[in-house]
C-alpha cells in the first residue's frame, strides 16, 4: 500500500524583535547555505581563538573581527532589507556617504577605487553582544533543526539545557525549605 506525506514549506518571514526594530529572516534555508555561513563563523572564531560564549574574555583586538564575523553571519541569514539595515559598512567622502555594502572588504575595495581619499564607517546596527550571541543562538535553533551542525569547535555557544531540568542538590540554607500547609 502506497503511502502520502505532505510536507511544509515556511512561506513567512521569521521574526526578531530588537528593542523597536523587527529584522525578517529568510523564511527557509537550504542547509548548504546554512552551513556555508555557519563555517564562515567558526573559521573566523577559531582562527582568534575566541569563544562566543564568554565574549568577555576576548582581547578587544580579536573581539572586534569575531563580532563583525557575527554580524555577517546573521545578515546572510536575513531578508535583504533587514540585512542592510543590520549589516551595512559606507564608503564616505566629503563627510557624505557615496555607496553602502554588506561587507566591510566589498566597502573597502570601493574606497580604493574612490579618487579623493574615501573613508569606510560602519553603519550597521550597533547591539550589545549578549543579544546579538541571543541572536545567533535563536538562528541556530531555526535553521539547524534545533541542533548545532556538526563538526563545531570547542569554542562554540554551548546548547542551551532542556526546559524544566533542575539539579538534584540539597539546599545548604535552612530557611530556603518549605513550610508546612502552603
Amino acid at each position: 500500500m502506497s503511502q502520502i506525506r505532505t510536507f511544509t514549506l515556511n512561506t513567512e518571514p521569521h521574526v526578531a524583535v530588537v528593542g523597536t526594530t523587527e529584522l525578517l529572516f529568510q523564511p527557509e534555508v537550504m542547509g548548504d547555505e546554512f552551513l556555508d555561513a555557519y563555517e564562515a563563523l567558526q573559521e573566523s572564531q577559531k582562527t582568534l581563538g575566541v569563544d562566543v560564549s564568554n565574549l568577555a574574555a576576548a582581547q578587544p583586538e580579536h573581539l572586534r573581527s569575531v563580532v563583525q564575523a557575527l554580524r555577517l553571519f546573521l545578515a546572510r541569514l536575513m531578508l535583504p532589507e533587514s540585512a542592510q539595515l543590520f549589516a551595512r559598512w559606507d564608503v564616505m567622502k566629503n563627510g557624505k556617504a557615496v555607496s553602502s555594502h554588506l561587507t566591510p572588504d566589498e566597502a573597502t575595495a570601493a574606497a580604493a577605487k574612490a579618487k579623493g581619499g574615501a573613508a569606510v564607517k560602519d553603519s550597521g546596527m550597533r547591539l550589545p553582544d549578549r543579544v546579538l550571541v541571543e541572536l545567533l543562538e535563536w538562528v541556530v535553533e531555526l535553521y539547524g533543526g534545533g541542533q548545532r551542525p556538526t563538526g563545531l569547535s570547542s569554542g562554540s555557544v554551548p546548547a542551551s539545557p532542556p526546559p524544566g531540568s533542575r539539579g538534584k542538590a540539597v539546599s545548604p540554607s535552612r530557611g530556603s525549605t518549605r513550610a508546612r500547609g502552603r
